[in-house]
């Protein structure tokens, strides 16, 4: 006769108590939600106040900016002020706005193609020195272009292009940085499969960029224009080295000359503000107007 033994009570099992972590294993204190909004909208307060100022010191006339009354919205000259820019000098603010334009919009557009084909060979062809070559190409972004001033105005010097148009706007068709960011840009957006696949339907060299690679790196095209066309726009020293004509002068070189002359003509002062509010508004449209192509580059490549 077998007996059978009676179960076994589970017997619970002491429960201690977790052990503090080390200060150094605990989680980093982060800033909360509301700080990290506060900051930022002071950052954007203190950047959008300098555009804040000239919207408001642009419809003021010398008394009020002379007094310090920019601020103050009981006064408004903007109309005088508008009417005063176009008619002073024989309208030649609007000579050397359409000056700007000209030298920034057409030197960034031939800029960026020369940077795109330039960059689109360094990363597509094999030859004998490219690296050597790209490496020159690095030095070039590392040299300010202020050091080139007077170098340049040495070289358009002997070749007669000094105080033309020519003298501002040929140097502004190379950017070395430029360059590199294409480079950059065709590594990532044209894929040497695709390029393999039009040689092999039959098309050349330059239909396949034309057609495909120049289609494909669009968002870097744009990139490299925005920044050579803010460049060449805000660009100073250059024209204040080559050019004494006033009627070659770019916008941001005639406010120089105005602002120069406040002192002994303080009605330049309305003129200098307003002028600098309507210099503002190419770059700002070009922005604007061109932020889906950059935008887009910022998400290419997310998902492979």
């Amino acid at each position: 006769m077998t007996t059978v033994s009676p179960p076994r009570r589970a017997t619970k099992r002491p429960v201690h108590a977790r052990p503090a972590l080390p200060k150094s294993t605990r989680q980093p204190w982060t800033l909360s939600k509301a700080a990290v909004n506060g900051a930022l909208l002071l950052a954007t307060l203190y950047t959008l106040l300098p555009l804040g100022w000239l919207l408001t010191a642009a419809a003021k006339n010398t008394p009020d900016l002379l007094g310090g009354n920019t601020l103050t919205p009981s006064t408004f000259h903007l109309g005088q002020n508008l009417h005063d820019l176009a008619t002073v000098d024989g309208g030649i603010y609007f000579r050397w706005y359409a000056n700007s334009l000209l030298y920034a919009g057409g030197g960034a557009l031939l800029c960026a193609f020369i940077c795109v084909c330039a960059g689109y060979a360094f990363h597509v062809y094999t030859f004998r020195g490219k690296e050597y070559l790209f490496g020159l190409v690095l030095v070039g972004v590392l040299v300010p272009t202020t050091a080139l001033a007077l170098p340049m105005y040495l070289l358009a010097s002997k070749v007669g292009m000094v105080n033309t148009f020519w003298a501002v706007f040929v140097p502004s068709l190379v950017n070395p940085f430029g360059v590199y960011l294409a480079r950059v840009f065709c590594a990532g957006y044209v894929p040497g499969e695709v390029l393999e696949a039009a040689r092999m339907d039959g098309a050349s060299e330059l239909r396949t960029f034309w057609s495909i690679g120049l289609k494909m790196v669009k968002p870097g095209f744009v990139t490299v224009f925005l920044f050579q066309f803010t460049a060449i726009w805000n660009n100073f020293f250059l024209p204040l080295v080559m050019l004494s004509d006033s009627h070659l002068f770019p916008v941001s070189l005639g406010l120089y000359s105005w602002n120069s002359e406040t002192h002994a003509y303080p009605d330049f002062y309305p003129l200098v503000v307003t002028g600098s509010l309507l210099a503002v508004a190419p770059l700002v449209i070009a922005f604007v107007a061109l932020q889906r192509h950059w935008k887009a580059g910022l998400t290419a490549g997310a998902v492979k």
